[in-house]
C-alpha cells in the first residue's frame, strides 16, 4: 500500500499517465488592469459601438461589427494587459474588422481609420442614458399584467417558463401576455402601426 505524499501531487496518475492540473492561482489586479473579460467588455463596448456606428451609419451593422471585434479579440488579448493596451488592441481589431466589412460590402479594401479623428469619441465619458426613465414611464402606462410580464422577462431576465410560474399562468398564456404587452408598448411609444 502506498501513502499519499503531498509532495507527489503533480506526479503522473497511475491510471492514464496524465498529470494532475495545478490549482488555480490568484493574481493581484491593479487599478490600471481589468479584473476579467466582463470588465473589459463592459468598459469598452460603448466605445467600440460608437466607432462602428460612426463608420457604417446603421445600427444592425454596427452591432454586428462590435460583436465581431470582441470575438476576434477574445483569443489574443491578455486580460492582464493595461487599460490603454486593451483599448489600443480593440481599436486595431476594429480597424481590421472594418476593413473586412468594407471589402465584403464594396469590393474595395479600406484600411484607414484616422486615429486622431476617433480619439475624442473613444475617450469621451458616456452620457447618462434616458432609456431607464423612458422604460419606467412606458411600463407605468401599461396594465398591471402586461407590465409584470415585461418586467419579469426583460428586467429580471427570467425565461418564459419562469415568468409563467411566477405569474401562476401557463406558458402559453405568458406568451400571449408578452406578445400583447409588447404590441401595446410599441403603440404607446409611437412605434406601432
Amino acid at each position: 500500500m502506498v501513502d499519499d505524499d503531498p509532495r507527489d501531487r503533480h506526479a503522473p496518475d497511475s491510471v492514464d499517465g496524465a498529470t494532475r492540473p495545478d490549482p488555480p492561482r490568484l493574481r493581484v489586479v491593479g487599478e490600471d488592469v481589468y479584473a476579467d473579460w466582463d470588465a473589459i467588455y463592459l468598459d469598452n463596448v460603448t466605445r467600440v459601438y460608437r466607432l462602428m456606428y460612426a463608420k457604417v451609419g446603421n445600427r444592425p451593422d454596427a452591432e454586428d461589427l462590435t460583436a465581431e471585434v470582441f470575438v476576434a479579440a477574445l483569443g489574443p488579448l491578455r486580460v492582464s494587459a493595461s487599460r490603454g493596451e486593451v483599448r489600443a488592441y480593440l481599436f486595431a481589431t476594429a480597424r481590421t474588422v472594418l476593413a473586412g466589412y468594407w471589402r465584403r460590402r464594396l469590393g474595395v479594401q479600406v484600411t484607414t481609420i484616422e486615429p486622431d479623428a476617433e480619439r475624442p469619441t473613444l475617450d469621451e465619458p458616456d452620457l447618462p442614458s434616458q432609456a431607464p426613465e423612458r422604460a419606467r414611464r412606458l411600463l407605468g402606462s401599461l396594465p398591471e399584467r402586461y407590465r409584470q410580464i415585461l418586467e419579469l422577462r426583460f428586467l429580471q431576465a427570467m425565461s418564459l417558463k419562469e415568468a409563467a410560474t411566477e405569474m401562476e399562468v401557463t406558458v402559453g398564456n405568458a406568451k400571449v401576455l408578452q406578445h400583447r404587452a409588447l404590441r401595446l408598448a410599441a403603440q404607446a411609444s409611437g412605434e406601432g402601426s
